[in-house]
């Protein structure tokens, strides 16, 4: 029955931070004070407390390949298969189709259902994730679809074509300029996340068998134990109704792509991976997550549609939170 309640407990909170917002207790941008809270300070210590408090080796580092290569293969598809569709629709797609929502979405639910143990093939999945949802998807997008950083596509251009116009640089010092901004939007995109730099401290940790002190255990240990609540009362921060039939419609095929994809991944980590029952459960479910928040950021940047970003968020989220569920009581099945 504790099984059942979790899950339920979450929704809970999602609607609470939804409703506190209808309500007028939360503006519409109040989810950033939130935000900043769990990606500089709640989450950090979560993977902190996770590392100092579980068993991991250098093994598991086959788990964050796993999440890279999982993170990487959507995008490119879409991009593949959208080449008729508006450059609008093909950038939605692109950042929303792809990546997953580990560190504020799968580490309280896979903690929920498996304790805190969990937390750590969680953290290996995301430290390959990361990679694809911090920066790395961004930055395909905008370069496979010709889109110019830091300022919103709709400023760009507005018309139907699937890229737009690209234009190519001839004097040497203007290519220059634009590879250093792009290795600078690149590094600061990875470096710039606390939560990805402190995966890096942690992998450096376990591959020289450095053991973390018991009393910052104990100094990050709230933090851990806040990261549910905080992480899915900005979900439902974010939740919004559509701005219209156009935005249902985008919605749906974002589900329409996660889902096939999710289920695939998740298949794949349970039969393909080589380590116990838990782990690959772990993994699986981490496939099934939602949209990053990552992904509601540069849907906002490009797209200039914020609305949109939490809309698909908490409604993928409420999705992901029944299918982790019911994965959940399937594999305890098989095991």
């Amino acid at each position: 029955m504790s099984a059942l309640i979790q899950p339920v407990a979450l929704l809970l909170i999602i609607l609470a931070g939804y409703l506190f917002k209808r309500a007028g207790l939360f503006k519409d941008r109040d989810y950033r004070i939130m935000q900043t809270a769990i990606f500089n300070l709640v989450l950090p210590g979560a993977i902190v407390y996770s590392f100092a408090t579980n068993p991991h080796d250098s093994s598991l580092l086959l788990i964050s390949l796993f999440g890279l290569i999982v993170a990487f293969i959507p995008p490119v598809v879409v991009f593949l298969t959208s080449r008729h569709r508006p450059v609008q629709d093909r950038a939605f797609m692109m950042l929303n189709g792809s990546g997953f929502n580990v560190g504020c979405f799968c580490f309280p639910v896979v903690q929920a259902f498996l304790g805190t143990g969990a937390i750590v093939p969680a953290a290996m999945f995301d430290i390959g994730n990361c990679v694809m949802v911090a920066a790395g998807t961004n930055v395909m997008t905008q370069t496979l679809l010709h889109i110019k950083p830091g300022t919103p596509l709709i400023e760009q251009y507005q018309g139907n074509a699937p890229t737009l116009p690209h234009v190519k640089l001839k004097d040497k010092d203007a290519k220059c300029l634009a590879r250093k901004a792009l290795a600078r939007n690149v590094f600061k995109g990875f470096f710039g996340s606390v939560p990805f730099d402190t995966y890096l401290v942690m992998i450096i940790l376990t591959l020289v068998n450095v053991k973390i002190p018991d009393i910052i255990a104990t100094l990050v240990q709230p933090l851990s134990n806040a990261n549910s609540f905080c992480a899915m009362l900005m979900v439902g921060m974010l939740m919004d109704l559509p701005s219209g039939r156009q935005d249902v419609l985008k919605l749906l095929k974002v589900i329409g792509w996660r889902l096939p994809f999710g289920i695939a991944f998740a298949a794949a980590a349970w039969l393909l991976l080589p380590f116990s029952a838990e782990i690959r459960e772990t993994a699986a479910m981490c496939c099934l997550a939602p949209i990053a928040v990552f992904s509601t950021l540069f849907t906002d940047k490009v797209l200039g549609n914020a609305k949109l970003a939490g809309f698909t968020l908490s409604i993928t989220a409420i999705i992901s939170l029944l299918m982790m569920t019911g994965a959940h009581f399937l594999f305890v099945a098989l095991a």
